[in-house]
Formats: C-alpha cells, structure tokens, sequence
C-alpha cells in the first residue's frame, strides 16, 4: 500500500506546536498533527464540582468541539446539547488527563480543558489528548509561579495516537482517507512510564485476529514514544 506524501506505515505525520496561542487562557497551545490541528485552551476555577466540595481535592475535566468548517463539507454546531460521540470523546480526554496528577496535590480547584478541533484530518481525539496533556503541564507550571500552589505537582506524561488496518498491514497514526477505509481502527493512549490507559478498537468489516492485535499495539507504542519527545 501507499501514503500520503509515501509516508511509512510505522511513521507519525508532522507534528508541531505553538504555544500560547489564546491568550485569554490560563495556558493553551494549537497542536499540529499533519491535517488535523487542535486549540487546546485551559481555563482555571477556583471552584469543585459539588461531589468534590471540601474534600481537598481537584479536578480535571474536558470539553470538545470541531468548528463547522474543520472537515470537507460544514459540520452543524451542536447547539441545545452535544452529540453522542462528543460526549464519549470528552469523557476520554478528561479521563485520560486525571491519570496525569494528583488531584489531592492541585488544591480544590477546577482544570477545565477545552478542546477545539480547527481542521479535522483524523485522530482528533489523540491529538486533543496529547496537545491537552502539553498544556496542563504549563498551566500547573503558571499556578506554581503564581504563588497558587506551593510546589510543582508530580506528573506522569500521557500521549496518544492512532492505529488502523489498512489492506491487512498496521498503519500508524492515521489521517480521515485511511481511517474511512480502515478495516481495523483504534486509539491509545499511554502514560509515560509505559502504562496504558485506554485502548479502542473496533473491526470494521470482520474480526481481527491477536496478531493483529498485538501489532496495532507494538506500532501505537513506538508512536507515542516519539510524541513524548515533545515534552523536552
């Protein structure tokens, strides 16, 4: 098979970031992921959800959304309430970026991660998770220069990216051609110790085997190594 721009199976699209891109925010930063591009922006509350009330601990959360001309033809705004998908890809955001600190460690305050997809060319998802994790680090960094928290939290890095089956081979890091025409497509993503945090998968035409399996894996392992390069 062949890539766009004969980019190889195991090879990630250009990455690139830039910092501070709202300055509005409490920290943000737009995410570059070959086509697919990511403004994630945080804003800080001095506030918990209800649950979390004088308990002493933090919280983190996400909210996603894709601007209507992110993809080829306009994507309705979603209003009077989100969509199914949008909830389920938030949901994997605000999860995957709690894995990243204590939330004892962050004080009764509230992280709120905002996530908006400017162009959509596959693995939105990852790349708000690997751009919202890039952006959480800075925001903690702000609070600790800003005299809001004592010292810097202890932080595990996260990353994620995709992996497909295309014409029966492992492919990395896919963009929307391959991942509409994929037999196979899933997500990972990975703290950085090597853990995983979650893994989606799903066969689109038949089941696939462990083999399969177990190179989807070994292939988003290899990727979010690379992605981690990023928080030197």
């Amino acid at each position: 098979m062949s890539r766009f721009q004969n980019r190889a199976p195991d090879s990630l699209r250009d990455v690139s970031l830039v910092w501070d891109f709202q300055p509005g925010a409490d920290a943000s930063l737009l995410i570059r992921m070959g086509g697919t591009h990511v403004i994630c922006g945080i804003s800080v509350e001095e506030k918990v959800p209800p649950f979390l009330k004088d308990s002493g601990k933090g919280w983190i959360t996400a909210e996603y959304g894709m601007l209507p001309c992110a993809t080829n033809s306009r994507y309705r705004r979603e209003i009077g309430g989100r969509s199914g998908r949008t909830y389920e890809i938030q949901r994997l955001i605000g999860r995957s970026l709690r894995m990243m600190v204590d939330l004892n460690a962050i004080g009764e305050r509230t992280l709120r991660v905002d996530c908006d997809v400017l162009n959509a060319d596959g693995g939105t998802r990852t790349a708000s998770i690997t751009g919202g994790a890039l952006a959480l680090r800075h925001v903690l960094q702000k609070l600790v220069v800003g005299g809001k928290l004592a010292e810097m939290p202890k932080i595990l890095p996260v990353a994620a990216i995709s992996v497909g089956i295309i014409d029966g081979e492992a492919c990395l890091d896919l963009d929307y051609s391959e991942d509409s025409s994929a037999e196979v497509d899933a997500n990972f993503v990975m703290s950085g110790d090597g853990r995983w945090i979650e893994i989606q998968s799903t066969a689109e035409g038949t089941p696939f085997s462990p083999e399969s399996f177990m190179a989807m894996t070994a292939l988003a392992e290899k990727g979010i190594q690379e992605l981690f390069q990023l928080w030197k």
